[in-house]
Order: structure tokens, then sequence, then C-alpha cells
């Protein structure tokens, strides 16, 4: 049985049953924290699927982490900037009207979110330290367009073009 803490249950619990359904798993909530209880291997994927669920992720873009291709991972603005100002920070994450975040969407064929001083990405395996770099580079003060040029080289490089 596993037990992790989440703030967000609301959201858990309006997606508990296709959860269990879904994974196979037994999902008991008290307060803040969750028990899950399978199979081990079914045990880590309803884990992962509720730490993404803990983030503004739309619930089917939480049950891509049910496959074993995609990768969950949270980067924190905090541990990687000795800035102060976060809130300028995730303004140049997320962009005007969100539209960095769509073409790092777009080029690393990944899902971002923010919340908090957090930036949480759902991505294929293969695209995932693209996505992570990008993210990265934002935080540490590169432009935008350097950013996007980068991850379209890399992605003509992969595709041969």
């Amino acid at each position: 049985m596993k037990e992790i803490y989440i703030k967000s249950i609301r959201k858990l619990r309006q997606n508990k049953e296709e959860i269990e359904s879904k994974l196979k798993v037994k999902i008991t909530i008290k307060g803040t924290n969750v028990f899950i209880k399978g199979h081990p291997p079914d045990e880590y994927f309803a884990e992962r699927v509720i730490l993404a669920l803990d983030f503004p992720f739309l619930p089917e873009d939480a049950f891509l982490l049910m496959k074993e291709d995609y990768l969950f991972e949270v980067i924190s603005i905090k541990a990687n900037t000795k800035r102060t100002d976060f809130e300028v920070i995730k303004g140049r994450i997320i962009g005007i009207k969100r539209k960095t975040l769509k073409v790092l969407e777009t080029l690393t064929n990944s899902i971002f979110a923010v919340k908090g001083n957090n930036v949480a990405i759902i991505a294929p395996a293969n695209e995932m330290q693209k996505a992570h770099q990008a993210i990265i580079s934002l935080i540490h003060g590169s432009k935008q367009g350097n950013v996007y040029a980068h991850l379209e080289k890399a992605r003509k490089a992969q595709t041969g073009e």
C-alpha cells in the first residue's frame, strides 16, 4: 500500500472511480492523505496519475501517465534560480494568454502546468529532456525565441529534415 500527500483533493474525488477501474487499485482518502492499494505496478501508475491531478492538468492528460512511455516531472522554480521575483519568472514561462506554454507544448509534444512555484510536465519519454531543458532555460532568463529556435533545431535533427 502506498501513501501520498496531495493538496487538491477535489479533482481526485471527482475521478476516483475512473482511476480505480482503469488501474485496478483501491483508493482511500483521509484528509489530504491518499492511500493506494493494489499490485505494485498498478500502485505506481496510480500514484503518477494522482500526483498529476494535484496540478492543474486535465484528467485525460493525467491518464496519459498510465502508459509506460510517458513521464511526469516537477521542476521547482526556486531550486533553479537565485532570483526572488518568481511572479516574473512564471510570467515568462506562461507567456501572454499562455502563448509560451502553447508553443513549448507543440515543439516538445508535452503538456505543462504551473502551480505555485513549480512547473509540472507530462511528456513522452523521448521528449522529456527537451521539455525539461526548455523550462530551465526560461527560468535562467533565456529569451523565448532562443528557446523555440533551439527546440525547432533539435526537432529537425531528430526527424532528419
